[in-house]
């Protein structure tokens, strides 16, 4: 089926680009509340489930040998912008396992952040693996293999113990079944896994709501949810989505975004899991999609709506502060 066109860039009084994607809401026992699309599709979470990721980090009791608060554990479920506070938050996560970035698989980039990044030029060679932005979700794995007293070294392969609990738990909550034929590389080098979006949808739900989940699992996935909600900061940081649609109701909205277009959200006082994927992976368009989707869920809050709702639909400037265009979700979506 053809994906239905979500969003739209105008330039002008002309349509300049068009958005397909498909978009999926469910609750904890998998019923469907709202979809467009193509949703059993699958599509490489990426990113968008660190969250999932980060539970071997709290079930092999790490978490809580290390003296983890919300930060490190919003930090380990984290997409973040290499801001100080973020490369310094992995170093202590990592200290207090008794290693170093060193024992970092993730590889090195420079921060998202503009600010950061020109003060890192400056007093930088290079950057390490700690403002990579993945470093929290790396520290995570480190802490949890460390503490379980596992080998740290080649903790990204497919075939290394603590991808396979990640994988065993990543098909208990989506349903799906993960192996070498629906596996990719992901950008910090770990196996990333094609699910169906509304799989995806249905482990977030789960997540956010137990069901289905034993009494350990149930306990710390809420625990990792309700981390990043209480720190959206160091889910992703400044002039971030992530960010931004968790402050716009904080305590009530968990967003988490991955490459190439996907995004999940959770509504975890409705039970209510939102997983979308922008078809051409535009990162703009998925960002639109999932604030007009958590818009939809708070028509009995006018005020929080109308943040989400001014987040989906925009007017665009350029570097003169010129009105050139809009970005607008569609009226399926709106």
């Amino acid at each position: 089926m053809d994906n239905p066109v979500l969003v739209e860039v105008t330039r002008g009084a002309l349509v300049e680009s068009r958005h397909r994607g498909m978009v999926v809401a469910v609750d904890g026992d998998g019923n469907t509340v709202f979809s467009l699309g193509d949703v059993d599709q699958p599509v490489f979470p990426r990113s968008a489930c660190k969250a999932m990721q980060a539970l071997p980090l709290m079930e092999t009791g790490a978490a809580d040998a290390y003296g983890f608060g919300s930060r490190e554990l919003a930090l380990a479920c984290s997409s973040h912008n290499g801001e100080p506070e973020h490369a310094a938050l992995a170093e202590a996560m990592l200290k207090a396992a008794g290693l170093d970035a060193a024992a970092l698989e993730c590889g090195a980039h420079w921060s998202f952040d503009q600010k950061s990044l020109i003060g890192q030029a400056r007093a930088l060679e290079k950057p390490s693996a700690l403002h990579n932005n993945c470093s929290g979700k790396h520290a995570g794995f480190v802490c949890a293999v460390c503490h379980d007293g596992g080998t740290v070294e080649g903790y990204v392969g497919y075939d290394h113990p603590l991808q396979k609990e990640i994988r065993g738990t990543m098909e208990s909550l989506t349903g799906a079944v993960l192996a070498h034929d629906n596996c990719g590389t992901d950008g910090c080098s770990i196996p990333t896994y094609a699910v169906p979006l509304k799989g995806l949808a249905h482990g977030f739900a789960k997540m956010a709501t137990g069901t289905g989940l034993g009494p350990e699992r149930a306990k710390a996935a809420r625990r990792l949810i309700d981390a990043c909600m209480a720190e959206p900061f160091y889910v992703a940081g400044t002039k971030r989505a992530c960010t931004a649609l968790m402050q716009a109701a904080p305590g009530r909205i968990f967003a988490k975004t991955g490459a190439e277009g996907v995004f999940v959200a959770v509504i975890p006082e409705q039970g209510i899991a939102i997983a979308l994927k922008c078809e051409d992976g535009a990162t703009r368009a998925a960002e639109s999609m999932v604030a007009a989707t958590l818009a939809r869920f708070f028509a009995g809050d006018a005020e929080v709506q109308a943040r989400l709702a001014a987040m989906a639909s925009y007017e665009m400037r350029n570097w003169n502060g010129m009105p050139v265009g809009d970005v607008r979700v569609t009226a399926a979506l709106a």
